[in-house]
């Protein structure tokens, strides 16, 4: 599960079963559009490891960032709650070197195996005790690994989401560096413009 307008406020039950035939209509989820998949694939090229990683894509959705990473190299496990998800990502990525579990993306099936990235695109929002799960998720990454955390803030009446200097202070006693990298102003991942605040943290942890 992933989304990108927030429409649903935290703890909403969102079939997202019944999502995933048209979750790939809007731009910056299917990245049908050149310019759009471009741009993701861009960034994801600045926050992801220059190397071959293993990375755990938590609320993967359909799988588009996961195909993305996975052709950059990386090793991929997705983990999605909705099963109708899973399927499309396991079909988008099929040859891959991917994998995809139908889970919860606060505590992920992954058992003992470990990751050198956490990628997350508008999930953690939708999750209860943000610094909980953040906590628990540092637990699943190798020493020197590293949180790349999509996020925002959406609506004005009654905003849904977390801003940034929250996630940052949540952050900061897991990681020994945050980076802030606001997206808001990037229509091209967004297929359109956007004037609510989105943004990404790039959290590098310990090495060994």
């Amino acid at each position: 599960m992933t989304t990108d307008d927030a429409t649903e406020p935290a703890g909403t039950d969102v079939d997202w079963d019944d999502r995933a035939a048209s979750f790939d209509e809007e731009p910056d989820h299917g990245l049908r559009d050149a310019g759009v998949r471009l741009a993701w694939a861009g960034r994801l090229r600045e926050w992801l490891p220059a190397t071959a990683s293993d990375v755990l894509d938590l609320g993967c959705g359909t799988g588009s960032l996961s195909l993305l990473a996975a052709e950059q190299g990386h090793r991929v496990t997705g983990v999605d709650s909705s099963p109708a998800m899973v399927g499309l990502a396991r079909a988008k990525l099929a040859g891959r070197d991917a994998a995809f579990l139908t889970g919860d993306a606060a505590a992920p099936p992954v058992g003992e195996q470990r990751f050198d990235v956490i990628l997350v695109r508008h999930v953690l929002w939708t999750l209860p005790d943000p610094g909980r799960v953040l906590r628990h998720w540092r637990e699943l990454l190798r020493p020197g690994g590293r949180f790349v955390l999509v996020v925002g803030v959406w609506g004005t009446h009654d905003p849904a989401g977390i801003p940034a200097d929250r996630l940052t202070g949540l952050l900061a006693p897991l990681a020994r560096e945050v980076r802030l990298e606001h997206l808001s102003g990037d229509p091209r991942l967004w297929g359109k413009d956007v004037t609510d605040e989105r943004y990404a943290l790039v959290a590098m942890t310990a090495g060994p």
